[in-house]
């Protein structure tokens, strides 16, 4: 038996080519084998739950929203609260609005509020920079920040003063507002002292408007829900835009619907003005003839509104055509006997005729001769 002498060089070779034979022989077989990894199921997008039912937050309304002006709102008027209509009803104080024609006045009034438990906090202007910004008013558990303006009637500048909620009743401070005992028996007294300066400034801020911030507890309400106005106080502030004699530059600061005691209630009775205002009087009915309405007679005015009305408008009618179908009468031509004959004479005029019956002659005794007497 023959043995093959290999060297060291040749077994190395051939190790190696082994070692590369059995590295292609894996290769092989792991690119062969595919992996196949699963890929995660897609994940279904789920809305976030909604937010728990709360009240309706407040937002500024076309006609409550933050408007500046260039220029400050007069100084508020002064009048008379009307009394409280109705249990439950809250006041909210007038204030000056701003639009196109300027400011205008938006009357006090009393307010059913949204639900029991809310606080009306008035709106104010306040100075900023170099304009006034509105800051509309709300309703809230809490009588926030209202730039320190005195609207009287409970609202001193500070809080609320006028009544407060005792469960789910109001009652009402007789102290500082209007309350007719018979129609609302929820009240109560109580002392208000105010150390506001008493004054009409209508707006917060500036050279000449009210100095004052709000406090740390007045932050913290502002930060609560907050409802808007309701329905009908929207339609207050429409009606009085609509109002010509409400804009300041007609009533001079002085509108003659200063308060009213229900929403948009401007005509009805109980409506306030404000001192000083001036109120065009009622117009005085014209009294004329049919088909004469105060038309000028001979370059002037009639003026019959200051006559008071007479029956068939008795006036002497001088050389007038009469109108068909009337009886003949003859007319009278300036008659010369005074005013009451000529009313008694108009009186007789349609009377008919009387005759007056033919007396019969007076018989006339007869004559006889004179007696003879017989001579002596």
């Amino acid at each position: 038996m023959s043995h093959l002498s290999v060297s060291s060089h040749q077994l190395a070779r051939v190790s190696l080519w082994c070692s590369a034979i059995l590295g292609v022989s894996a290769i092989s077989v792991l690119s062969a084998c595919v992996v196949r990894v699963a890929e995660p199921p897609p994940v279904a997008y789920s809305p976030p739950p909604p937010p728990p039912e709360s009240a309706p937050t407040y937002a500024p309304s076309e006609e409550q929203g933050d408007i500046q002006a260039s220029e400050p709102p007069p100084p508020l008027p002064e009048y008379d609260q009307p009394p409280c209509p109705d249990e439950g009803y809250l006041w909210t104080p007038g204030y000056w609005a701003f639009g196109p024609g300027g400011y205008y006045w938006i009357p006090g009034t009393w307010v059913s509020p949204p639900r029991v438990g809310l606080l009306w906090t008035p709106g104010y202007w306040g100075f900023a920079g170099a304009v006034y910004v509105f800051h509309a008013g709300y309703w809230g558990p809490h009588v926030g920040f209202y730039g320190g303006v005195n609207y009287g009637f409970g609202y001193g500048g500070e809080g609320f003063a006028g009544g407060r909620w005792v469960g789910n009743s109001f009652a009402y401070n007789r102290t500082v507002t209007n309350i007719n005992v018979t129609v609302v028996h929820n009240v109560y007294n109580e002392t208000v002292v105010n150390n506001a300066t008493v004054n009409k400034i209508s707006y917060n801020g500036g050279s000449a408007g009210v100095h004052a911030v709000a406090s740390v507890q007045e932050r913290q309400w502002a930060q609560e829900p907050h409802v808007a106005s309701t329905p009908v106080q929207q339609q207050h502030y429409h009606e009085a835009a609509a109002n010509p004699a409400l804009f300041a530059k007609a009533n001079g600061g002085h509108p003659a619907i200063a308060a009213t005691p229900r929403p948009a209630a401007f005509n009805a009775p109980g409506v306030i003005g404000a001192r000083g205002a001036v109120v065009s009087p009622p117009r005085p009915a014209m009294f004329n003839a049919p088909g004469n309405a105060n038309t000028p007679t001979n370059g002037r005015p009639t003026n019959n509104f200051s006559r008071p009305p007479t029956p068939n408008n008795l006036q002497p009618q001088i050389n007038q055509p009469r109108p068909p179908n009337s009886p003949s009468v003859p007319s009278i031509a300036h008659p010369p006997t005074p005013a009451p004959q000529v009313h008694q004479q108009l009186n007789n005029v349609n009377r008919a005729p009387t005759t007056q019956p033919k007396q019969p002659p007076a018989k006339t005794p007869p004559k006889y001769p004179p007696e003879k007497k017989n001579p002596q």
